[in-house]
């Protein structure tokens, strides 16, 4: 019994590809170009795409047997806070994509489960949950401003850098605290 196929895809959203002009002719290629704008929630916690950021396509459709497979990278920028010192961090991100997104009657949906292979709906396909996922899977669960951040300190909340080689917290073992205030009133 064929799987259903993908609801429903508008072709107008930015992520949304139309492949009327590349041929059902295996090995017919075409050249997808383009900057869309970042859908939300795209990143983790720390660091993200900002939302509306231009994200650059740079890809190739490549006509297949079971459907059309898409190469290439996706470029754009990252904003968030470093995970030691807080710092905004700042930058751009270059991932590879490859992903196959099967034509509704294929051997792919007899020998695939749903989620393994992206579903063409007509001559239509989403980019979205491919592109989301080149871009999540890469990104630091703890995104760092530099490599060598030194982070905190622990106790006063200062950036490291910006205290002296020689910075220190006198810690008092609290079972002693009472006797060291007993040598402070006798000054």
């Amino acid at each position: 019994m064929p799987k259903s196929p993908q609801s429903h895809l508008d072709p107008r959203q930015p992520l949304v590809v139309d492949t009327t002009k590349l041929p059902r002719q295996p090995g017919a290629t075409r050249a997808l170009n383009r900057v869309v704008p970042a859908p939300a929630d795209l990143g983790l916690e720390m660091i993200s795409v900002p939302e509306g950021s231009d994200v650059t396509l740079e890809m190739t459709m490549t006509s297949v047997s079971e459907g059309v497979y898409i190469t290439g990278t996706v470029r754009g920028s990252l904003k968030g806070e470093c995970g030691r010192c807080l710092n905004e961090i700042d930058e751009s991100f270059e991932v590879s994509l490859a992903e196959l997104f099967a034509y509704a009657d294929s051997t792919t949906e007899e020998t695939t489960d749903d989620d393994e292979v992206g579903r063409m709906s007509g001559d239509l396909l989403d980019l979205e949950p491919a592109v989301r996922d080149a871009i999540v899977l890469k990104l630091p669960v703890t995104p760092l401003c530099r490599p060598d951040c030194p982070g905190l300190c622990p106790d006063c909340g200062v950036h490291f850098d910006d205290l002296p080689a020689d910075h220190s917290h006198e810690e008092v073992d609290p079972r002693w605290a009472a006797l060291r205030n007993l040598s402070n009133n006798k000054e």
